[in-house]
């Protein structure tokens, strides 16, 4: 009985022991089931701090905290406070369906604009097209040249397009410069150019001589006519000289007939007309053909105003054959909403190299031409690479609408929500340095401007030859630049007042290794870090400042251009959208970059 009931004993024990081990097997996959994940998060955290965590692909917003009592500036402050209150407006969709698109009533689109000479003046000059110009548009001027008691006698005419960023003067679609006594030559001469983005293209002069044939043609009109002095020393001299000329070559006098002077002559009327045609513009002055431009980065709806200035007493102006249809002034004219062009995914892991473009809100067209462009390379499209624009919000309501729009389809805006200003860029900055570190875990960091090419593949392998683990400064790097204390660019001695700026690279394209940008970051967040209106400085500045605790390596290269491009560049820059195109399509047809003359 004893072994009996010691037997029955045993089995309940063992049933016992049996289902504890079944039910401390169920707790512990119960902990493992719940608790793993919680505890690998914190082994995580331990060895990536918070920072480096990827938040979610679709916030179009910095992760950077603008915080407007960290700084003592109040144009930092007034700027992160509007800049919010607009932001959460957006977020709140009140503001969407506020602002209607542009109809196309004819009203607004007069066929033709004159203005009497008082008038013109007394509008400052300068004369509002107001939907620009059309093939075949032409402009009428009559007006003379006034004498001066100075050496020199010129005028300029241009037609300009409006003011769209603060900070920059209007583009100049086209400029037409008559230098009646001439200038550096000591011959007049006409000079004719455009200006994107502050940054003048090449200039075409025309000085007394046709142009070369075989030259290209502007509508099968010669860029140049030839042209006299316009005394008859002059004419004489060169009538003279060409004889000699022939009678040397061929053997024999033939009288050259030249008896057309140069068109412009201190208090003489003259009728200038300038017509749009199909490749460029013409200007014929009383009657006859005096040059052709070609078009180079605008296009004739661009050309909405007027100006003339210098030594001249203008008479009348007039404009006709103008548009009757109001232009497609919205964003819709520039952005192409396909799938096409949206960014990839962020990947899981880090990536090798961030490229963060600073733009401006109602840079539309720019962003477009990006995204068609250099952001197709094969290593953006297989996030080996990832680029994003760094927009802040614009003073026109309207223009923050469609931006949140645009940064929600295409995936690749991170807006900074604070009020865009110039003296304020170096926010962005410090927020692609944010963006690079902490969202996608690049190695290396780029900065850009929406009007900088990138050579993707070229910026790679000039920084996967540092060396590892070496802290790196590379771009076209400025030594002992001292800050200019006069004119536009202007730094007060209470702005920078030291002699000598820190060595920094130029703005339109430069490297960062990502110890630099997180040391960036850490400062900012600590409300240690300087900030400078101008942000390459600044950069110089911060860089100059981790230098004192581990080295960094400078490298510097011509081929990051600061003004315009050459040939075999990295980066090329005050790249037109039009230019965009033509060099992403060079690459694709050749191995070495080349670069696109037309502005």
């Amino acid at each position: 009985m004893k072994r009996g009931r010691a037997g029955k004993f045993d089995s309940v024990v063992a049933l016992f022991r049996q289902r504890s081990i079944q039910i401390l097997i169920a707790v512990s996959l119960l902990y493992l089931l719940f608790f793993t994940p919680f505890l690998f998060s914190i082994a995580q955290e331990k060895h990536f701090p918070t920072h480096q965590l990827l938040r979610r692909p679709n916030d179009v917003v910095s992760g950077l905290i603008l915080n407007d009592t960290a700084f003592d500036s109040n144009l930092y402050k007034s700027a992160c406070r509007v800049g919010k209150a607009i932001w959460a407006e957006l977020k709140s969709g009140k503001l969407r369906g506020l602002f209607p698109k542009p109809d196309n009533r004819s009203g607004l689109c007069p066929r033709s604009v004159s203005l009497s000479g008082p008038e013109f003046l007394g509008r400052g000059s300068v004369m509002f097209i107001p939907c620009g110009l059309t093939l075949g548009s032409h402009v009428t001027v009559v007006a003379k040249p006034l004498r001066t008691q100075r050496k020199t006698c010129q005028f300029v005419l241009e037609l300009q397009g409006l003011k769209t960023v603060e900070g920059e003067e209007p583009p100049r679609v086209l400029h037409f410069n008559p230098r009646l006594q001439g200038d550096w030559s000591g011959k007049p001469v006409i000079e004719l150019n455009t200006c994107y983005r502050m940054h003048w293209g090449t200039a075409l002069r025309c000085d007394g001589w046709k142009s070369r044939a075989g030259e290209d043609t502007v509508d099968g009109l010669v860029k140049c006519e030839k042209w006299i002095g316009g005394h008859d020393d002059d004419r004489k001299a060169v009538e003279t000289k060409a004889q000699w000329w022939l009678k040397r070559l061929i053997g024999r006098t033939k009288r050259v007939t030249v008896d057309w002077p140069f068109p412009f002559s201190q208090n003489k009327l003259f009728v200038l007309t300038l017509s749009a045609g199909l490749e460029g513009y013409h200007i014929n002055v009383d009657g006859r053909h005096v040059t052709s431009f070609p078009y180079r980065t605008f296009t004739l709806e661009d050309a909405t105003g007027l100006s003339l200035s210098g030594d001249i007493d203008v008479y009348s102006v007039l404009a006709g054959s103008l548009p009757s249809v109001h232009p497609n002034i919205s964003p819709e004219q520039h952005l192409e909403f396909s799938t096409r062009w949206c960014a990839p995914n962020l990947p899981l892991s880090g990536v090798e190299l961030f490229v963060g473009i600073l733009s401006a809100g109602n840079h539309f067209a720019e962003r477009m031409a990006v995204r068609k462009s250099w952001m197709q390379h094969s290593f953006i499209k297989s996030s080996n690479v990832v680029a994003r624009f760094f927009v802040a919000l614009h003073p026109r309501i309207e223009v923050n609408v469609e931006l949140k729009k645009e940064a929600e389809y295409f995936g690749d805006i991170v807006i900074v929500p604070y009020m865009d200003n110039y003296d304020l860029v170096v926010l962005k900055t410090v927020a692609i340095c944010e963006y690079g570190v902490r969202t996608v875990s690049a190695q290396y960091i780029m900065k850009g401007d929406d009007d900088t090419f990138v050579k993707v593949d070229a910026i790679i392998n000039r920084a996967r030859h540092v060396p590892h683990s070496t802290s790196f400064y590379i771009g076209n790097i400025n030594y002992r630049h001292k800050p200019l204390r006069r004119g536009k660019w202007a730094v007060t001695y209470e702005e920078w007042p030291e002699e000598d700026y820190p060595p920094y690279a130029n703005g339109p394209g430069y490297i960062l290794s990502s110890d630099i940008a997180r040391y960036i970051v850490s400062k900012f967040e600590m409300h240690k870090l300087r900030l400078f209106k101008m942000e390459d400085v600044s950069v110089g500045m911060w860089v100059q400042q981790f230098n004192r605790t581990k080295l960094v390596d400078y490298y510097h290269s011509l081929k990051f251009c600061q003004f315009g491009c050459v040939e075999g560049y990295y980066t090329a820059h005050y790249q037109s959208p039009r230019q965009m195109m033509c060099l992403w399509d060079k690459l694709q047809m050749q191995t070495m970059p080349q670069c696109c003359s037309m502005r």
